[in-house]
């Protein structure tokens, strides 16, 4: 009952973040969360640095991401010190990943692609998780599976991804194209659901002009969507199925992210196939791949309560606030946006 009670309950709070986030994050007092002090003017305004919500709703997606990854592994009996050696080492690769691809792909030096972070995290995960576990494995006493790990992963990825959707809808990025150049299908489905972002420091304003025009909620449809492979994946998961809850999350979230490009306006390379599709593309032989070479040798069937009571620890929670911060840090940052700063006093309150 305890799998059931989780993949619900984790259900509803995400659900309940959605409905607010998909209704007030389009609007423009959404894009900035804070502005830092940064140099003086000579007319007496400071230069500020801008702190976003992309970098908040990215921050918790990372944390949610790695806490899913930490229940997972714990439930197989990885160690806490071991879960965490593991996604310190994905974390490692698919963070810097996540900029140098987009810097790559599309010539941008301040933008962040979960799709190339997510493509480096695969090719590397599995042997990554082989050599950490020969190394370690015999001196922190475990022994799980590369397939139960990888599965874990998977599973984690799916929801963070779509948690992270959330950063996209508030920095106005990822954006869909406008209803009026849709298919009448499309127009159909979406003509009550669209998304109309306002303010001019969104990027759907200044890298398209699309603000104020009803566009596809590409962003909402890629976070229900992963959220909800997400949580089949985890109840397979917790059932023993480790095999099918990665293969069917990974598919479902590659297979997405081609078909979603193709409604999606903002720029993604030259070419009529970007390079994000090709690599979600390859990913999917190359997971089936990794299922022969790395074979699911059997691992005792999930127990959720271990893997919950491996995290209630002040350890854990402390590397958890620690990568929070660091994540903020890393994309809450605008390189795009400035602001201006005055400060004055307030006579009538003296």
């Amino acid at each position: 009952m305890l799998p059931e009670i989780f993949i619900l309950s984790l259900g509803v709070v995400l659900a309940v973040l959605f409905v607010w986030g998909f209704r007030v994050l389009p609007k423009e007092r959404w894009q900035v969360i804070g502005c830092v002090l940064g140099e003086r003017g000579s007319d007496g305004a400071w230069k500020g640095l801008n702190l976003t919500y992309y970098g908040l709703f990215n921050a918790t997606a990372y944390l949610l991401a790695a806490m899913v990854f930490f229940i997972l592994a714990g439930s197989i009996s990885v160690p806490a010190g071991a879960i965490l050696i593991l996604s310190a080492a994905v974390l490692v690769i698919c963070m810097p990943a996540s900029g140098l691809i987009a810097l790559w792909i599309e010539g941008k030096a301040n933008t962040f692609t979960v799709g190339g972070a997510s493509f480096m995290g695969l090719l590397a995960a599995p042997w990554t998780f082989q050599y950490i576990q020969d190394v370690l494995g015999k001196q922190m006493g475990f022994d799980a599976s590369v397939m139960g790990l990888l599965a874990a992963l998977s599973i984690a990825f799916a929801f963070g991804e779509g948690t992270g959707r959330l950063a996209c809808i508030s920095f106005g990025c990822c954006y869909g194209k406008p209803l009026s150049a849709c298919p009448p299908l499309v127009r159909r489905i979406f003509s009550g659901w669209a998304f109309v972002f306002t303010g001019q420091t969104k990027k759907i304003a200044y890298a398209h002009h699309l603000d104020g025009r009803k566009v596809v909620p590409i962003q909402a449809v890629t976070a229900v969507l992963l959220v909800a492979t997400g949580l089949a994946g985890c109840y397979a998961f917790l059932g023993g199925f480790h095999r099918a809850a990665f293969c069917g999350t990974l598919v479902v979230t590659q297979l997405w992210r081609v078909l979603s490009e193709f409604l999606r306006a903002d720029f993604r390379g030259g070419g009529r196939i970007s390079a994000y599709q090709v690599m979600s593309l390859l990913s999917i032989p190359y997971a089936f791949l990794i299922m022969i070479l790395f074979p699911f040798t059997g691992d005792a069937k999930p127990d959720l309560a271990m893997g919950l009571l491996a995290l209630w620890d002040p350890a854990v929670l402390l590397c958890f606030e620690v990568l929070w911060i660091v994540a903020f840090l890393y994309t809450g940052r605008s390189r795009v946006t400035g602001s201006t700063i005055r400060l004055h006093v307030v006579k009538e309150r003296i």
